[in-house]
């Protein structure tokens, strides 16, 4: 049984943003600056966007996540960070099925994501593959970047959440 719930939750709490500085530290970090694409406060903001996070039932912030509507049926996944302490519980790929559950309720038929290339961002890559995403090009505003991984998953009508149900 889990000892957290994901809910939509405000980028502006101060636990929040002392996350969404770490989640941005790192993507500054490990990426160039002109190929940072993490979301800061403001971007969360945007009515495009929803904002989650995923706490303990005492409320300690354990991840954060993010579901950007792109355009009609299209969603992108932004904000993905789950604090160092929790990693290895499941918390992160329990966001990831939250908002393919979410995106499968406003109908989205498909769900991109834009993670980093380089070694550090491995770990991503390979919740996002477990998730049944898949390699692909650039979506929406993004430019082919050697220092980006750009991944989607086509959803079906299935609450499948093991990535069988493209």
């Amino acid at each position: 049984m889990r000892d957290w719930v994901i809910a939509t939750d405000d980028p502006r709490a101060s636990d929040v943003l002392e996350l969404l500085q770490r989640h941005l530290a790192f993507a500054n970090e490990h990426s160039p600056p002109d190929d940072v694409h993490a979301l800061d406060v403001e971007g969360l903001l945007d009515p495009t966007v929803t904002f989650f996070s995923a706490r303990r039932e005492d409320g300690a912030l354990l991840a954060i996540g993010a579901l950007k509507e792109l355009a009609g049926h299209h969603g992108e996944l932004k904000s993905m960070h789950t604090a160092t302490e929790t990693r290895g519980r499941g918390i992160g790929r329990a966001m990831v099925e939250h908002l393919l559950s979410v995106a499968r309720a406003r109908g989205y038929e498909r769900v991109s994501l834009e993670t980093g290339s380089m070694a550090a961002f491995a770990p991503a890559r390979s919740l996002y593959r477990a998730a049944g995403f898949e390699v692909c090009g650039p979506f929406g505003a993004y430019v082919p970047s050697r220092n980006s991984t750009f991944m989607d998953r086509r959803l079906g009508s299935a609450l499948d959440l093991t990535g069988t149900d493209r």
